[in-house]
């Protein structure tokens, strides 16, 4: 039997445990950035760069940034379509979280251990790339949501996709979608074709893997994918929907018949 004066001490050890934390919360919570300052100026840099850039330094490579600043006016409207699709179809309708997706993200780090990519609302992933790091620990996460929802309260919707599609990354070194369309199809991102806004698009889940150099069978099935949504919702006609996935295979050298076998299989990942 545990001793009254050794449980009053656990009690006591316990308590000031959670005042720390819960004080170390609070500290953290009123220092995180503010979004105001985005409202109409442009991000010089952002942490995801600073760690791309690290990360050069320490492998003793050239650090590497390719980044053109452009209006969401001057982006295809159909490449802009297909990033909604394919990162976050409820973009307009949410307030920064999905909070379906959260809830099923934080279970399964409980069930593991740890937390998985998740999937993440376009809000997010922009705090993530102007803010945080890449890590997927839970403390980053509940960073995430937090400046998440002080994006959505100081900055309107359109705001938050230009901010957006100028920072993600696109490839090795390369930031936003005018340079990523300079990058891989050597025009600017309001002459992207449907097909080339939909490799664009799905490359985001890994963009330094799946170039569209790099044979990635994965890159091909999204791009597919969201040109069928694209399709579905309206967006694009029957016609436009078949010239697209021509233009698919064509850039990502894959012949209609390897194409069709390709399509008959069943999951597959990067190659």
């Amino acid at each position: 039997m545990t001793p009254p004066r050794r449980k009053a001490w656990r009690f006591k050890v316990l308590l000031a445990g959670v005042v720390l934390l819960f004080g170390f919360g609070v500290y953290e919570y009123v220092t995180l950035p503010e979004a105001a300052a985005f409202e109409r100026e442009n991000p010089k840099s952002t942490a995801l760069m600073e760690q791309r850039a690290e990360e050069a330094r320490e492998a003793g490579k050239k650090v590497r940034r390719r980044q053109h600043w452009v209006s969401l006016a001057a982006v295809s409207k159909t490449a802009v379509a297909a990033v909604l699709v394919s990162e976050d179809a409820g973009f307009y309708g949410h307030e920064g979280l999905d909070t379906t997706e959260v809830r099923r993200a934080l279970e399964e780090a409980w069930e593991k251990g740890k937390l998985g990519r998740g999937a993440s609302t376009i809000t997010q992933q922009l705090a993530k790339n102007l803010w945080l790091s890449t890590d997927r620990s839970l403390f980053r996460k509940a960073k995430e949501l937090v400046l998440a929802r002080r994006l959505e309260d100081a900055l309107t919707k359109k705001r938050i996709l230009t901010l957006y599609l100028n920072v993600i990354e696109w490839g090795n070194g390369v930031y936003g979608i005018e340079a990523g369309a300079r990058e891989h199809f050597g025009v600017s991102a309001s002459q992207l074709s449907i097909g080339q806004g939909a490799i664009l698009a799905a490359m985001l889940p890994a963009p330094r893997k799946r170039s569209p150099s790099s044979g990635s069978r994965a890159l091909w099935k999204r791009a597919h994918w969201i040109v069928e949504q694209l399709e579905s919702v309206g967006r694009i006609s029957n016609a436009e929907a078949s010239d697209a996935r021509g233009d698919i295979d064509r850039l990502l050298g894959r012949t209609p018949a390897a194409s069709a076998e390709a399509a008959e299989e069943d999951g597959g990942d990067d190659t």
